[in-house]
């Protein structure tokens, strides 16, 4: 029998996962039957909006689930979202997934919260794991991150690198979440250095919109902010974030990732010199941690938050350039100091 275990904080590194072999797998039609296969299978995601490939948030959660197979050596799925789909839509790919036996799965994005509290209580037997959101349940863990202390140390960054005195934040979509990543970033920004202005802008009211999945808005937004001055532009846009990136590149200022360290992934190498460095957030730590309790016969549930003080969210360094702006290593490492003990009170809106 699985041991349930409650916890607010799950130590798990920051460490890049790489991203390779293509997970297998797939859905099947489901009735609403209650109980899993009797096959034991491992894990499964769902994606959010954008997909694999979006060398961010959706790419974070498959390296999760690539560590969790060579570690594990189970069959694991990764499954699509389609366009334009309905919460019905989410909840049978979930549902499929609990059917054929896959435990844990896991609903990569917000997206997923009212199919998943729909889906968890038919199947009591298979452990439900969700990505930024909390859905209460005995057999759900909500995976929650601290992106606005990520986003503080993405605004110190942005305010030590400017020479303009203009910084950018484009949001893939106006809604709660998001502006935890622009209230970070702007109280960093602000603390560091007041004088320095910074332009907001999201590029979509709702996700169907396409806020998290268009590349051309995220493009067209940065080069309004870059026409304002602004020389860094720290993005929290999913796949429209690739646009951001490259029109960065292409006027020749700063870039600030996120989620995952782009500096580092290969679809935006042509790019990387101008990723000054990327706001991290954990989440194939946090499914690779959500499948070893499953494996381990103690799976989590309840509400996990993933925060600098456990390496659940941090700042990357891979880019060498980053060291070369004056001052910005220190001020980074004291403010992450800050954070983490409580001298630093980081808001989220």
């Amino acid at each position: 029998m699985r041991r349930t275990s409650r916890l607010t904080r799950v130590a798990v590194g920051v460490a890049s996962l790489a991203l390779a072999v293509t997970a297998c797998g797939g859905t099947s039609s489901d009735n609403g039957d209650s109980g899993g296969s009797k096959e034991d299978l491992g894990l499964a995601i769902a994606y959010d909006i954008g997909g694999k490939g979006d060398q961010s948030f959706n790419d974070a959660a498959f390296a999760g689930l690539t560590k969790a197979k060579d570690e594990f050596g189970y069959k694991t799925a990764d499954v699509e979202p389609t366009e334009g789909e309905t919460d019905a839509d989410k909840e049978q790919r979930l549902a499929s997934l609990a059917r054929q036996g896959y435990n844990p799965v896991v609903g990569v994005g917000f997206a997923y919260g009212p199919a998943m509290k729909a889906v968890a209580a038919k199947y009591p037997k298979t452990t439900f794991g969700i990505v930024d959101s909390v859905v209460e349940g005995d057999n759900v863990a909500s995976l929650v991150f601290a992106e606005e202390q990520a986003s503080y140390l993405a605004g110190v960054a942005a305010a030590k690198a400017t020479k303009t005195g203009v910084v950018g934040f484009v949001g893939g979509v106006d809604i709660p979440l998001i502006h935890k990543f622009q209230a970070g970033y702007e109280q960093g920004v602000k603390a560091t250095d007041p004088k320095v202005k910074v332009i907001p802008q999201y590029l979509t009211q709702t996700a169907e919109e396409g806020g998290f999945s268009s590349p051309d808005k995220g493009k067209a937004a940065a080069e309004g902010q870059i026409e304002k001055k602004a020389d860094v532009i720290y993005q929290a846009a999913g796949l429209s974030g690739q646009g951001v990136i490259e029109a960065a590149a292409k006027a020749k200022v700063w870039a600030i990732g996120v989620d995952s360290d782009q500096y580092k992934q290969e679809a935006l190498a042509p790019y990387k010199d101008y990723i000054l460095t990327s706001a991290l957030k954990d989440v194939g730590g946090a499914v690779y941690t959500l499948a070893k309790s499953v494996e381990d016969g103690e799976p989590l549930t309840g509400t996990q938050v993933f925060d600098l003080k456990v390496n659940g969210v941090g700042l990357s360094e891979s880019n060498p350039k980053m060291a070369e702006v004056v001052g910005l290593t220190d001020a980074v490492t004291k403010a992450k100091e800050g954070i983490v003990d409580g001298s630093i009170k980081v808001e989220t809106e």
